[in-house]
């Protein structure tokens, strides 16, 4: 982007009311206005971080790259929940970034359907660095009809947590199947202990990201590759009361949270949970605000991330092979890019940079790029040791097995995300909003609708959210 556009920029997102909150931890100059932005950068960036010392380390980053290539970028900080809005404001004013990132696989979908994305420039990134570097499944879901719409660069992911202990001393297989699942919960399950702990609550997307960690690998679609809904097919309502049966048989009572389901795991109390990797830190007891409570804990805080196993795809009755739910993180060239400079800034977090932007939240981002084609492990092992915590911090490695870390690293393999790969990520994102998935869920734990008549009604909303999308 041109030195006069990038000044008009900040103009529109001024006008936004979003320069004095949002620039404010990208600049020492304070307050931002039209007539005291220095014309001195070379292409313009929005990042999704807001916190101020993960800005400081984005910064950090992008002074290493105007070290290495001589071009400075301007960082614009834009939080993800106004990201819709000032992008359709900035794009009205022909006022767009050259790079935009770290964004979700939804955004990257916004993006695309307003022909804002560079695909040519992104393809070039991954071509440039060697496709093969890149795990398969991240380069698909950033992928419509072979057009690279964003370049994939780390993912999150829901997982299932278990206790390796009482696996191994109850003789049960590793928790990857449906069967599995409930031949654990089945067995493990007492008033004590929950066997199967995961969130029900109606009106929350966490309810709705547990139950599609489950239901994926069951063959449930939001729609089909046509356009369909699909959420009444036999393959979401078996994992509908799959889910209800191991909530309402073995799991504890009531209403489960994101708060409720990580405590109940955190005390003992709770055999398997659904929980995204978030959690890796807080289960090594490296935040203040959140440590494991187990009676075991007390002397020995170590006992519980010793013990915990995860599985990140699972395959349930329906399914023709193991998938979970999770997110990938990507960054892309935009159509009113200055394209070369725009390029090279992409290159360079994904590769001179990119472990140090890993780093800044690793238990968040997971690489997605393994290596290089000289050192095809460097960056998964540089993530294996990257420090993690608030305040105290330690590496993953000094916690997790390598087992652990390996299904972490390899968990993106089996990743999905409803309406990605159909075309519908504005589907989802509306889905998400509204919730009536989240809804199913908690009319059928709470025994107020069996699973057929659940899925129909969310199947109906769906559908009516959709056609106000066409």
């Amino acid at each position: 982007m041109n030195r006069t556009r990038g000044r008009a920029k900040v103009s529109v997102l001024a006008v936004a009311g979003l320069v004095a909150a949002l620039l404010t931890g990208c600049t020492n100059a304070g307050p931002v206005s039209p007539s005291n932005v220095p014309d001195t950068h070379d292409i313009t960036v929005w990042i999704t971080d807001t916190l101020p010392d993960r800005v400081a380390r984005m910064q950090a980053i992008s002074a290493d790259f105007t070290a290495a290539t001589g071009l400075k970028a301007e960082l614009v900080s834009v939080p993800e929940h106004e990201f819709n809005q000032t992008l359709t404001s900035s794009a009205a004013a022909g006022n767009l970034p050259d790079v935009i990132g770290a964004i979700s696989l939804g955004n990257v979908r916004t993006l695309a359907a307003g022909k804002h994305v560079h695909t040519g420039a992104n393809a070039t990134v991954v071509r440039n660095l060697g496709e093969g570097t890149w795990s398969r499944r991240a380069l698909e879901l950033t992928r419509d009809r072979g057009s690279q719409l964003a370049v994939p660069a780390a993912s999150w992911q829901q997982v299932l947590y278990y206790r390796k202990d009482l696996f191994a001393k109850a003789g049960l297989a590793v928790p990857d199947t449906y069967a599995d699942i409930k031949a654990a919960a089945e067995k493990l399950h007492t008033p004590q202990l929950a066997g199967f702990v995961a969130a029900n609550k109606a009106g929350e997307p966490f309810t709705q990201q547990s139950f599609e960690h489950i239901a994926q690998g069951n063959g449930c679609e939001l729609v089909s590759a046509k356009g369909s809904i699909t959420f009444d097919s036999p393959q979401c309502v078996g994992a509908l009361r799959f889910y209800s049966d191991m909530l309402k048989d073995y799991s504890v009572p009531g209403i489960q949270d994101i708060g409720t389901v990580r405590a109940a795991y955190f005390a003992g109390k709770a055999a398997m949970a659904v929980w995204p990797t978030f959690m890796l830190d807080e289960l090594a007891g490296l935040r203040s605000d959140a440590r494991p409570s187990c009676p075991e804990c007390k002397l020995d805080p170590g006992f519980l991330v010793r013990n915990t196993g995860v599985v990140a795809g699972i395959l349930g009755s329906g399914g023709t092979r193991p998938a979970h739910f999770g997110e990938i993180t990507s960054w892309t060239v935009t159509s009113d890019s200055d394209t070369d400079q725009a390029r090279k800034f992409v290159e360079y977090l994904v590769s001179g940079g990119y472990a140090d932007w890993l780093s800044v939240a690793p238990d968040e981002r997971i690489p997605v790029r393994a290596g290089t084609a000289a050192k095809p492990t460097e960056y998964a092992d540089r993530w294996k040791a990257m420090p993690v915590g608030m305040g105290e911090k330690e590496p993953l490695g000094k916690f997790y097995s390598p087992d652990v870390l390996g299904v972490l690293l390899q968990g993106v393999k089996d990743l999905d995300h409803w309406g990605i790969l159909q075309g519908r990520g504005d589907l989802a994102g509306a889905a998400m909003a509204e919730l009536p998935i989240a809804e199913a869920v908690g009319d059928v734990t709470a025994g107020a609708a069996d699973p057929r008549a659940a899925a129909a009604k969310a199947a109906a909303t769906l559908r009516s959210i959709l056609r106000t999308l066409r």
